[in-house]
């Protein structure tokens, strides 16, 4: 009877032991995100990869190189540009204007720039230029609009200038000084407005052609006036804090923050599937999924540069990946951040 008991006894620890384990290693989502790094099929990762919850660190790792030519690893602290995150700043700078009352989001913007050239800006507002409604071309002013704005979306990287130039108009402030006063109020001490100085601490940007060569940029190729929307200095951390110091209150007024959380369009992107999510300010908003979940996507294979930054609000966690390359098979281009983010959103501390 003893063995018997001994032997049931033994079998129930095992059994204990073995789903414990199981769920431990189903957990295990740095383990998970450690071997994916290492994948090189269908391309390779270089980049780095930071998740914070609660401001407390809970994975980060550097992995690839700084500037390939020179064999120059990364750090975790290395500078990235944001690509298109910085739509995001520019948004948030905005509504600080709204709540002051020199910016009314829903008058067309002629009301501020009564000299621009062209006529749309009889009709376009605010608004529509900053959730991609405004019918603008991604790069260009010149061309006729491409619907009636506000009645459907297309990605705007010039409206975002646009919407620059009139935040410089009504605040009084150039957009470096703006931008470096947010980096202050964050405590983004290794963030920068892009100039002659900070650009020498950027990471080279890297594009991969299809066929598998790689070109490394030696200098960025952007202009201050794309910096609205697709271009500012930042490292993994700092963007961390600013996803703290933006979405818990210290930014924006909470009846302001809903401005650039809400939105009244969608648009699908790869990074988060086949579903169309919304769009507010600079932010995609994914509040139908299981677990809601807020941030903004990066890309630009002729600056050589990836990013995706992706808040939860619940758990108040942040994830973040940056990649100083950019495939030039866009299919591939977030594999790896779409694999990630996978792993995060099963695991158990987001939930």
């Amino acid at each position: 009877m003893k063995q018997i008991f001994r032997l049931t006894l033994l079998a129930t620890t095992i059994l204990f032991t073995s789903c414990n384990l199981s769920a431990q290693q189903k957990d295990n989502y740095s383990t998970k995100i450690d071997s994916l790094l290492k994948t090189t099929n269908p391309r390779d990762f270089n980049g780095v990869v930071y998740i914070q919850q609660n401001e407390k660190l809970k994975y980060a790792k550097a992995y690839g190189f700084a500037d390939l030519n020179k064999k120059t690893l990364l750090k975790i602290d290395d500078k990235f540009s944001t690509m298109s995150i910085a739509k995001q700043f520019t948004a948030t700078l905005i509504l600080q204007e709204v709540e002051k009352g020199t910016i009314d989001l829903q008058i067309p913007i002629r009301k501020y720039l009564p000299d621009f050239k062209y006529k749309w800006a009889d009709t376009v507002t605010v608004h529509q230029l900053l959730n991609n409604t405004s019918g603008l071309y991604s790069e260009n002013m010149d061309k006729p609009l491409k619907f009636k704005p506000g009645t459907a979306f297309s990605y705007s990287n010039v409206g975002y200038y646009v919407a620059g130039l009139v935040l410089e108009k009504q605040s009084g402030k150039s957009f470096e000084t703006l931008v470096t006063l947010l980096f202050k109020k964050c405590k983004m001490k290794n963030s920068y407005y892009p100039n002659e100085t900070s650009h020498q601490f950027l990471t080279k940007g890297h594009f991969i052609k299809k066929d598998g060569t790689i070109k490394q940029f030696e200098k960025i190729s952007f202009t201050p006036d794309q910096y609205w929307g697709s271009h500012l200095i930042v490292t993994v951390s700092d963007l961390a804090k600013w996803n703290e110091c933006l979405h818990n209150g210290k930014l924006l007024k909470p009846a302001t923050y809903k401005l650039i959380t809400n939105y009244s369009i969608t648009n699908n992107h790869q990074l988060f599937g086949e579903k169309a999510i919304g769009y507010g300010y600079g932010l995609r908003i994914n509040d139908k999924a299981d677990i809601y979940e807020i941030g903004h996507t990066g890309f630009h294979p002729s600056e050589g540069f990836t990013a995706v930054n992706l808040y939860y609000p619940k758990t108040k966690t942040s994830l973040i990946v940056m990649e100083n390359q950019a495939n030039e098979n866009f299919e591939i281009a977030y594999y790896f951040e779409q694999e990630i983010r996978k792993i995060v959103k099963e695991s158990k501390f987001l939930k």
